[in-house]
């Protein structure tokens, strides 16, 4: 399933390609983290020992999950949500007009599960009460997502002009201070309201906020710390 599923992913993403057949920089960071969060979510279904079902429905949706970053892109030129569309609300609309699920997925239940997932993902909090498919998988994206945050931020900064170009950072002052307000919630391990993301450095920290109290799988948390992700930040 799996397989065709990005085959039919890759056709749908090569649909932003340019004449010449080449995705821009940012569609093409988007395509490259798409693929690590897939990784990161196999990592995490290993670790935690998934079974096989379980396992293919957390990948599908991590697979899934950032499909409406390309037209989010194409229609408003950012990757902040405040600032354009809710783009896991667009990346789930996107998905189940397209009925890619439909053949690929009999099961309503599991199809329902990666749904949610990809509509989930980008939430301070999931909903309570979910069946433990979904929560499986919810709970498999949001922690690989975030631990490619980290890995994108990190490349960004080694190997950009990320002070020319913040778009990676939703076009955030990349030398402003900290907002108060997110320092506060970081110490006192609350979560982070978007709308007080003002700078590079909130970026930064409520990164460290996840790996705090943010990610919720023990094998995403052993991941994080022998990536160093948190040794990056402190330089």
């Amino acid at each position: 399933m799996l397989e065709e599923l990005t085959k039919l992913y890759d056709r749908y993403v090569d649909e932003y390609r340019e004449p010449d057949g080449t995705l821009s920089s940012m569609m093409r960071l988007k395509r490259i983290h798409t693929g690590f969060v897939v990784k990161n979510a196999e990592l995490i279904a290993d670790g935690e020992k998934f079974d096989a079902e379980t396992r293919e429905a957390a990948l599908a949706a991590a697979l899934l999950h950032d499909t409406g970053r390309y037209e989010q892109l194409k229609l408003y030129n950012t990757f902040r949500d405040s600032d354009s569309v809710d783009h896991a609300v667009f990346s789930h609309d996107i998905v189940k007009e397209k009925g890619w699920l439909n053949a690929l997925v009999p099961d309503v239940q599991k199809r329902d599960a990666i749904l949610n997932a990809v509509l989930y993902h980008n939430r301070r909090d999931i909903p309570e009460g979910l069946d433990k498919l979904t929560e499986a998988c919810s709970h498999t994206v949001r922690d690989a997502d975030k631990l490619d945050i980290f890995r994108v931020l990190e490349d960004q900064v080694e190997h950009t002009d990320w002070k020319g170009d913040s778009r990676a950072f939703w076009n955030l002052a990349v030398s402003a201070p900290p907002n108060p307000v997110v320092v506060d919630c970081i110490e006192k391990r609350l979560p982070v309201a978007y709308q007080d993301i003002t700078s590079l450095a909130d970026f930064v920290l409520i990164q460290v906020g996840w790996m705090i109290s943010g990610l919720y799988y023990q094998t995403s948390r052993r991941i994080c710390r022998e990536r160093d992700h948190l040794e990056f930040r402190r330089k």
